[in-house]
């Protein structure tokens, strides 16, 4: 129900908390993230920043983690916006950014105060991958980017407002959209017939790996893709962390438009066992990983609050 740790790895690189008193010592083969803790000054966070962003070899860094960048939940990050794009001259190779690798002990990602990603994703203009953590305020706003290919948005509860930006987006070489799009109880409040641009391939027509997952409503997902041709086109087909059962089982099970699929990810999951063996022998590689067992209460996704 939680995210229970920072990564560990990105991009295929080791990461490290950034030291200011280190400073940037190898960025060929590791990632640093900038973060801060409780008993830290107010300031910290945002000293770490200047200090990184001065480093003599920040020039050479394509990869960056923002952590925990305030010790009060109720900050927003848009002062974290606002410092990084005031240091983007100093950082122009970047490519790959997290905003809000933070575990439950840290902020649990409901509690996670987002902002509008416009004025940083306008000023970088050559990054390729965005990953954002935590829906409250996560706006997107004339979201316009000609390079970025990988966007990933995870959340306790995605928010229609949200979403609304992201169907608004010009996003050409789109090749990579996961989105999690949690529960009702932390802000989730669409319903299936939103998603339609990104099912059909109305929208985002180059992507290659489509992650909707993390959802109370993913066997209305597993219907909906399985019922549209664009699905055959994608590589992989993300429908993880969420609370799919046999319902939503049946129709990837009869679904010619999964079969053409390369991968299928199902991790965690309530499908029966005679379900899960169906699935698997429908000739698709898939991960049907962590069945859970259904209890009293329903289905869960797996973060949530």
């Amino acid at each position: 129900m939680t995210v229970t740790s920072n990564l560990s790895e990105f991009q295929g690189k080791r990461v490290e908390i950034f030291n200011p008193e280190t400073g940037i010592v190898n960025p060929e083969t590791v990632v640093y993230r900038i973060s801060t803790d409780y008993d830290e000054p107010a300031d910290a966070f945002s000293n770490k920043v200047d200090a990184f962003a001065n480093d003599p070899r920040a020039g050479e860094v394509k990869e960056l983690i923002i952590g925990m960048f305030s010790a009060d939940s109720s900050t927003d990050s848009s002062s974290v916006i606002q410092k990084l794009v005031e240091h983007h001259s100093k950082l122009p190779q970047l490519t790959h950014l997290f905003i809000g690798d933070m575990t439950y002990e840290e902020c649990e990602i409901s509690w996670i105060q987002q902002s509008d990603m416009h004025p940083l994703l306008s000023t970088y203009t050559g990054l390729e991958h965005f990953q954002v953590r935590g829906g409250e305020g996560l706006r997107f706003s004339n979201l316009a980017h000609a390079n970025l290919k990988t966007l990933i948005v995870e959340t306790g509860g995605l928010s229609t407002t949200t979403l609304e930006d992201i169907l608004a987006a010009d996003l050409p070489k789109l090749e990579k959209l996961v989105l999690w799009l949690g529960s009702e109880n932390y802000g989730f409040d669409s319903t299936i017939s939103n998603y339609a641009p990104i099912i059909s391939g109305e929208k985002f027509p180059g992507l290659q790996y489509l992650g909707l997952m993390n959802s109370e409503i993913q066997d209305d997902i597993a219907a909906a893709v399985s019922a549209a041709p664009f699905t055959e086109k994608l590589h992989t087909l993300d429908l993880s962390m969420g609370a799919l059962t046999d319902k939503g089982g049946e129709a990837l099970l009869h679904s010619d438009h999964i079969r053409k699929l390369t991968f299928l990810n199902l991790r965690h999951h309530y499908l029966s066992n005679n379900m899960m063996a169906k699935l698997q022998g429908i000739g698709v590689e898939m991960n049907i990983d962590e069945q859970e067992a259904m209890d009293e209460y329903g289905p869960y996704i797996e973060v949530s609050e």
